[in-house]
């Protein structure tokens, strides 16, 4: 068996190429040049004696020969991630870096994060509360929280969070309804809506009603917009019970239509296959799920 190895940055060129099916793209992840990947790639298929890519017009696409490579080195690069990952975030000690939307932060985490230090007052929990998604070794990410279907490649991904949706509003609107409103009522008043604009018509179908159009209303796109519009008396917010849960309770403010929505987004607490050996990041994990109702 030959031991001859290709040069790290010729593989990690294909690799990114190969990723995106781009030289383009793979030389803006790697900071180089266009032309530099392409010379990589043709020096690492010399080396090889195989052609890796089919290269077209305006299209680059894998060999069977470039995809078989592609799929063992993707699997071994996402093995040096992890273990670089490990290494790295035991070098950090006792903090332990989150990484979650800014309404899930809001309305679930800092308002449960009390109960955490109680139990765990040596480790420090930093929480860099974004919609970009984050990459775990670039930014020294320990846990992320992620909003969508689950499934991410080459991660753990763990279903958190996923109550139904429902229409809350200030409970001086939610008297303007009157008693036992139907879900037509909303027909008179603002739907807010946030990125996730599709659900008001996934609820309003559900509760049956029939003459509220779903895509009327304002759309906030970042940041916790539509819950502070609905808090300011602007019209209707869809919420996820758990995240106004003390709010409903207090009389903050109204849920005035009990019927829920499931959605088929939900919270996912994602993170590397080996994050898990560090006892900070198994610690927060293990209060999480806690927190979540089974």
């Amino acid at each position: 068996m030959s031991d001859f190895l290709p040069s790290f940055s010729a593989l990690r060129a294909f690799e990114a190429a190969a990723r995106h099916l781009s030289m383009t793209l793979a030389a803006k992840e790697l900071n180089v040049t266009p032309g530099a990947v392409s010379l990589q790639i043709r020096d690492l298929e010399a080396s090889l004696g195989v052609r890796l890519f089919e290269r077209k017009t305006r299209a680059l696409a894998l060999t069977t020969e470039g995809a078989d490579y592609f799929t063992t080195l993707r699997a071994a690069f996402r093995l040096v991630r992890e273990a670089t990952a490990a290494i790295t975030t035991r070098a950090r000690g006792t903090v332990l870096n989150v990484t979650c939307t800014a309404g899930f932060a809001t309305y679930w985490l800092v308002p449960r994060l009390a109960r955490f230090e109680v139990l765990h007052p040596e480790i420090d929990v930093r929480i860099s509360a974004s919609h970009r998604v984050m990459d775990f070794q670039r930014d020294g990410i320990d846990l992320a929280i992620r909003h969508g279907l689950g499934g991410y490649d080459g991660l753990v991904s763990e279903r958190l969070v996923d109550d139904e949706l429902v229409p809350v509003c200030t409970p001086k609107l939610a008297g303007a309804l009157g008693d036992r409103p139907s879900p037509d009522a909303l027909a008179a008043f603002q739907l807010i809506h946030d990125v996730y604009r599709h659900d008001w018509q996934l609820w309003l179908e559900a509760a049956g009603a029939t003459t509220v159009d779903p895509s009327r209303g304002p759309v906030f796109m970042h940041g916790n917009g539509a819950y502070e519009a609905m808090k300011a008396g602007l019209g209707f917010a869809l919420m996820r019970r758990s995240f106004v849960k003390a709010e409903l309770a207090d009389g903050i403010l109204a849920a005035p239509f009990p019927i829920g929505v499931a959605s088929r987004l939900a919270f996912h607490l994602v993170y590397p296959g080996l994050a898990l050996e560090r006892p900070a990041v198994a610690a927060f994990r293990r209060w999480l799920l806690s927190e979540v109702p089974r």
